[in-house]
């Protein structure tokens, strides 16, 4: 038998082996392109939701900087129809309790641009329209009423605090009693 020969088809079987170790290890469903949970991009700014069964992180697969989500106990990415804008970066996701609110930021003109995705509708809105000054490291209340965020609108970094009003429905579960805040 041809010495060579033999190299080549031993190069092969560890070469089928180690692609089968590699497989094996992978945890998670497919996404966009046949993308795992843990791969080769670069998933970052991880946010669990109060309960902690989603997982939401800025992702750079499709090209793009993208906010996906990810079902930690069915291991499989949830769609979320009109969440990603073409040609915005998305960034600093923050999940309320039962994840049905999802603030991040979203920037298609240099700007970040602070936003509310409400996964029961599955529409983005814009949170601060005609906010002067620059926004960063939003997060959502567990029952998805106030958002705080840092803000540059007195020409420093300043904590505030925006409520979305009474009239929103709350993110809680199924038969958990609403109380008052004081109370």
């Amino acid at each position: 038998m041809n010495w060579n020969a033999m190299r080549r088809g031993s190069l092969v079987i560890v070469g089928w082996l180690l692609l089968s170790s590699l497989a094996a290890c992978s945890s998670g469903e497919t996404v966009q392109g046949g993308s795992f949970l843990n791969s080769r991009y670069n998933d970052e700014q991880p946010a669990l939701s109060g309960d902690g069964r989603l997982l939401a992180f800025v992702s750079d697969r499709g090209g793009g900087r993208n906010i996906l989500v990810y079902n930690l106990e069915e291991r499989r990415f949830i769609d979320m129809p009109r969440l990603n804008r073409r040609n915005a970066i998305a960034e600093s996701p923050s999940l309320s309790y039962t994840g049905r609110y999802l603030v991040y930021l979203s920037s298609d003109r240099g700007i970040p641009e602070l936003r509310l995705y409400d996964r029961a509708v599955g529409q983005s809105q814009s949170l601060l329209s005609l906010y002067q000054g620059w926004v960063r490291h939003p997060s959502i209340s567990p029952d998805g009423r106030y958002v705080t965020f840092e803000s540059s609108s007195r020409g420093q970094w300043d904590i505030e605090v925006f409520d979305r009003g009474a009239g929103i429905e709350l993110d809680i579960p199924d038969g958990r009693p609403v109380v008052p805040p004081g109370l």
